[in-house]
């Protein structure tokens, strides 16, 4: 049996791979874990000695059973269950720890299309789950399915349910108030994926002195990330030249990561973002070390950028939960992805869109600078990335067909440029990611690889 926790916790399609009752199990489960994992807390409203659990979704249709399905399952486990509704994942990382809850439950699948839904869990204090902790809720899980007992509260013992309707202000005005200037004179589009930031993202930018125009920001159920959003960037940068706008701003479905578009309605991707980030926290003297954590799926020209600024920087495998992991090891201050996780630890413990586009805007209005010309720090170097889709993706490293392409590859690049294969952490899916100095080689070879991947893998 495979593993139910992925890169980024439990998905699949809703209603087939992740169920009302698989929901239920997994609550139950993590509470038995994380309530002794953390300090048992109570806050008002909430009985003595009970652990408190704060749960949030995005505005995905079946978010409306799954949170029903976790909550019956956490009150029934004894845990009292604070639910603050659709709010970004990064605002139940932030509720979690300034609730003092013992555990965070997010039901999303983040960028994912609407069929799909997941469910992640944050320990105490906001933070991502270590992979031992998912492991033991995993076991009590499938150990729960095959009968195994578990103790029942019964009468007060039971957990209770309250809704907790001002965490959107407290989240907004967390995020507000982190800025080290305010929006004034800036004119910003907004794109929130009609995700889960739809009323969270213009609010805060609007409080931060922002004009503001809105996209993407009319959820019902069914339009998640359905042409809008950081995956779909089209609409932003068409939106920004319809306005004249000074940039633009695109969140995902749950709005933890956040890609831009300058006045010209060219992308700005997360490395872009990342290096603009780095430049200003290292001015304000808020750079740890001088050090900024990244993934090997970074652009070269933001390596080499990094190089010429003078500041340090730590590689990690791809996927937001390692760069965490290396900026807590390190006591780093600034993270992220090329994808648009940006994690900024000073202030989130998690990627927070939200966040990272207001930090961006606040640069944009502190220097006066266009972001085109802030986010020239760095040269993209050409990069092809194409998803191979319906591939097993867990057999990329035994492949002997498949490390034979890679060689050939990297042959041909010599040392002007790279390969890199990743297998996707919640889809059935495999990222070809090549780089050359020359556009057309790296088109040519992604496009052989991509061929490859589908022979050996599917």
């Amino acid at each position: 049996m495979g593993r139910l926790f992925g890169t980024d916790g439990v998905r699949g399609v809703a209603n087939a791979d992740l169920t009302a009752e698989m929901a239920l199990g997994l609550s139950v489960a993590a509470a038995t874990v994380l309530a002794r994992a953390g300090s048992v807390s109570a806050t008002d409203g909430a009985g003595a000695g009970r652990p408190t659990a704060v749960v949030g979704r995005d505005p995905r249709a079946s978010g409306e059973f799954l949170e029903a399905a976790v909550v019956a399952g956490l009150a029934s486990a004894g845990v009292d269950v604070i639910r603050v509704g659709v709010l970004p994942t990064p605002a139940v990382a932030y509720l979690t720890g300034s609730l003092d809850a013992d555990f965070g439950v997010m039901l999303s699948a983040s960028h994912n299309p609407m069929p799909d839904n997941g469910i992640k869990f944050f320990a105490a204090g906001g933070h991502k789950l270590a992979d031992e902790l998912e492991d033991r809720i995993e076991a009590a899980y499938h150990d729960h399915a095959r009968g195994e007992p578990w103790a029942r509260p019964i009468g007060a013992g039971v957990g209770r349910v309250t809704d907790y309707d001002e965490g959107f202000d407290a989240y907004v005005s967390h995020l507000v108030g982190v800025l080290p200037n305010k929006l004034t004179g800036l004119k910003v589009v907004i794109d929130a994926a009609h995700g889960a930031a739809s009323r969270v993202a213009p609010e805060a930018f609007a409080r931060a002195g922002a004009e503001i125009v809105t996209i993407g920001a009319e959820p019902d159920g069914l339009n998640i990330n359905d042409g809008y959003g950081s995956t779909h960037m089209a609409a932003l940068r068409e939106a920004v030249l319809t306005h004249g706008a000074d940039l633009g701003i695109a969140v995902d479905g749950d709005a933890d990561r956040c890609l831009a578009a300058d006045a010209a309605g060219r992308e700005v991707d997360g490395d872009q973002i990342l290096a603009v980030l780095a430049v200003a926290m290292r001015e304000a003297g808020t750079l740890t070390g001088d050090t900024v954590v990244a993934t090997v799926m970074s652009n070269l020209g933001f390596t080499l950028a990094m190089e010429r600024e003078g500041l340090e920087l730590r590689q990690t495998a791809v996927g937001d939960r390692y760069v965490l992991e290396e900026m807590k090891r390190g006591g780093y201050s600034l993270g992220g992805e090329q994808s648009g996780h940006v994690i900024v630890s000073d202030h989130a413990t998690t990627g927070d869109g939200t966040l990272t586009g207001l930090l961006l805007a606040a640069r944009v209005a502190a220097t006066g600078r266009p972001l085109a010309e802030l986010a020239a720090v760095m040269e993209r170097l050409p990069q092809v990335l194409i998803n191979v889709p319906d591939v097993d993706r867990t057999r990329v490293k035994e492949s002997r067909e498949l490390a034979e392409a890679v060689t050939e590859a990297e042959r041909q690049l010599g040392s002007t440029g790279r390969v890199l294969l990743r297998p996707s952490g919640t889809e059935p899916l495999v990222r070809v990611m090549v780089e050359a100095a020359d556009p057309a080689q790296a088109r040519t070879i992604a496009a052989g690889l991509a061929d490859a991947v589908k022979s050996a893998l599917g």
